[in-house]
């Protein structure tokens, strides 16, 4: 549903509430108009990505992405406080299955803006795991630091001294030769 559309069901309500108050119903009115607020908040607290962090929340993330892919115009249909938001819980869901898929979608998370945060500090972490597996050493220091720094409640301080132990540990050779096979091409 169009996020705009939201606003019409609101001036209808509110129409019908004055109507209804007009003619002696001010119970009825009273009820109306409050009921004619879930609308209004509901267009800057979009319903699809309050059930998604509900099922993360209940670590369920096949019903978290069941819930975005209804989401299928991201800019039609959020505000764009939400945005951000959106990328970083696709990011999230996508995490397991599709991990080369993760990166893109944390840089646009940060990139429209998280409110909170620990989500921040979540976004970057994910983003130094990605810069690591790629063999971006350097890199994945500097997002490590920040999320450490963001991370001001503590809550992913064991994550993060994982991945700077695994920083620490040496590098596999990429061309890695079988020491058997070093002179094989001078001879033949």
């Amino acid at each position: 549903m169009n996020k705009y559309i939201k606003f019409v069901i609101s001036a209808i309500i509110i129409a019908v509430a004055v109507y209804l108050m007009m003619n002696r119903n001010i119970g009825w009115g009273i009820v109306l108009v409050i009921i004619a607020a879930a609308p209004i908040l509901l267009f800057f607290k979009n319903e699809y990505i309050l059930l998604a962090f509900w099922q993360l929340r209940k670590q369920n993330m096949e019903k978290a992405a069941v819930w975005l892919q209804s989401i299928t115009n991201y800019q039609a249909q959020l505000h764009k406080s939400q945005y951000g938001y959106f990328h970083y819980l696709l990011g999230l869901t996508q995490a397991q299955d599709h991990p080369t898929k993760v990166e893109p979608l944390m840089k646009k998370a940060l990139e429209y803006g998280l409110n909170m945060k620990h989500d921040r500090a979540m976004a970057t972490l994910n983003l130094a795991a990605a810069a690591i597996s790629k063999g971006r050493k350097q890199e994945g220091q500097k997002l490590l630091e920040e999320a450490k720094r963001l991370d001001s409640a503590g809550m992913m301080t064991d994550q993060i001294k994982m991945m700077k132990d695994q920083l620490k540990m040496p590098t596999m050779q990429k061309h890695m030769h079988n020491p058997n096979m070093r002179n094989r091409g001078k001879f033949f």
